[in-house]
């Protein structure tokens, strides 16, 4: 039986004392660091993380086929950074990432989240292990208010029905769509000549307690409306907080508002692009708008992975979402906060940071704890968003996802690949056929030097073959991927 208008019921969440809470929050903490504020009020922090869109698809990066104004209005009063990456080219891994500081293969989380039986033949796991190290409950331990509002996919999702709550993983409130357990927002679709809207993913109303259908050109702003009173709410205990903001607005299919639709599938996703940055400007006018938040909030707007093929665009670089190459995992970054980073209106060139980088960043930061033996991948890169920039001293190391091994016209694609100062090495799991890129020359990857500097060569493919022989193995070097049914999302 469908139920359109279902009250959304309480969760399974651990609830702190008030005394702790008190005690967390009043605990001292640096006053000579970016974290400190006029007020020496902990920093706010708003992660806005957004499905499967290209390096170049904000206007202030680079794109004249649509405008995203509110976004450029954040980035010209911010920084705009051009070597950020995230840590898989594909959602699920990429945002277990950037959720806890490790590369997401540690975790056996390699490839997109399916049902049981894919997940099992590519060797990959259920949903993220909640023992894993979570920034929101690191962040939630040191007194912050926590809110997730947007697309989870890190466990349950099609038939997995079993997985932790959202909720368990650190964070106070939840609100997703139909790849999370708990409350979300399911999409209606509508165009041109419908007279009545359709569903899809109707099945995940039975993940977890409470779910409201809503069209799903609509879907980011109400993420937004939900965001917005917990925001109002901790400010008002004089909580800090933490929010993830994660549309999914651009991941296809794209239901761009019936009049604003278009013709094609790159036309629809401008659309929908427009669309996401109109909802998602009202939060920042929010925030922007109110002075205690302007003065105390750090907003960072980024991407999950590289886009799909003929929607969004990677700019000047080589390849596609599930690509090792840097379209696949360059991301556009803006880090805005004015009375946390130092910089205003600029473009940081040259500091070559990840997702993973953020995790330790942030926990600095905010004066938080860092959680005993996590042994985080990713590095404090403090002085890079909040300072004059900066880059992560260690390598950056990459695995495609375990069923990518082909795609988007490509039949053989790398299996690792490894960024360690100019140099950008691609290679298969034993290291052999490796290619070479010289990336402060030869952004796009478009000529391969592999034989010109065997030395880099050599080294570079031991140390990347060596670091995915210390991960979980997972089924790429095996799995082939079954034909796929006609317009079955992914």
């Amino acid at each position: 039986m469908i139920r359109p208008h279902l009250k959304f019921l309480r969760q399974r969440t651990p609830i702190r004392s008030l005394a702790t809470c008190l005690l967390l929050f009043l605990n001292p903490f640096a006053t000579d660091t970016a974290a400190a504020t006029v007020d020496d009020k902990r920093p706010n922090v708003l992660l806005v993380f957004i499905d499967d869109m290209g390096w170049e698809d904000f206007s202030c990066f680079g794109n004249h086929d649509a405008q995203t104004p509110h976004i450029d209005e954040m980035a010209s009063e911010g920084v705009r950074f051009e070597q950020f990456y995230v840590n898989s080219p594909i959602c699920s891994p990429s945002r277990t990432a950037i959720s806890t500081g490790h590369y997401p293969q540690r975790w056996r989380i390699g490839s997109y989240l399916s049902n049981r039986d894919h997940n099992e033949q590519r060797g990959i796991a259920q949903w993220l292990d909640p023992k894993a190290p979570m920034l929101a409950r690191s962040l939630k331990q040191s007194g912050y208010a926590t809110g997730h509002f947007g697309k989870w996919h890190m466990g349950g999702q099609r038939n997995v029905d079993d997985a932790p709550y959202i909720t368990e993983y650190g964070f106070d409130e939840s609100l997703t769509n139909f790849e999370g357990m708990g409350p979300k927002l399911l999409p209606l679709t509508l165009k041109p000549g419908d007279e009545e809207p359709g569903r899809i993913w109707a099945d995940a109303e039975r993940l977890g307690d409470g779910y409201r259908w809503m069209q799903r050109s609509e879907i980011t702003g109400g993420f937004v409306d939900a965001a917005i009173p917990f925001i109002q709410r901790a400010k008002a205990k004089q909580q800090p907080f933490y929010i993830n903001l994660w549309p999914d607005d651009v991941h296809s299919p794209f239901w761009p508002p019936v009049d604003q639709w278009a013709d094609g599938k790159r036309g629809l996703y401008l659309s929908v692009l427009e669309e996401m940055d109109r909802q998602l400007g009202k939060l920042f006018d929010v925030i922007r708008n109110d002075e205690e938040l302007r003065n105390n909030t750090l907003v960072l707007i980024c991407s999950d992975n590289g886009p799909e093929k003929d929607a969004g665009s990677a700019g000047p670089f080589r390849g596609y979402k599930t690509h090792l190459y840097e379209g696949g995992l360059r991301s556009s970054l803006i880090a805005w906060g004015p009375g946390l980073v130092k910089r205003s209106g600029e473009v940081d060139r040259t500091s070559v940071f990840s997702a993973i980088d953020l995790v330790p960043t942030l926990l600095d930061l905010t004066s938080s704890d860092h959680p005993a033996g996590a042994q985080f991948d990713g590095e404090s890169v403090l002085s890079a968003i909040t300072g004059d920039g900066g880059s992560r001293t260690s390598p950056l190391f990459f695995r495609r996802p375990p069923d990518r091994d082909a795609y988007y016209g490509v039949s053989d694609l790398p299996d690792l690949a490894m960024r360690k100062g100019k140099w950008k090495l691609l290679c298969e799991y034993d290291g052999s056929s490796a290619e070479l890129y010289n990336l402060n020359e030869d952004r796009g990857e478009t000529t391969d030097v592999a034989a010109a500097h065997p030395n880099v060569v050599q080294e570079m493919s031991v140390a990347v073959v060596a670091w995915h022989r210390s991960l979980p193995n997972d089924n790429g070097a095996t799995y082939r991927d079954k034909p796929r049914k006609k317009g079955r999302p992914r």
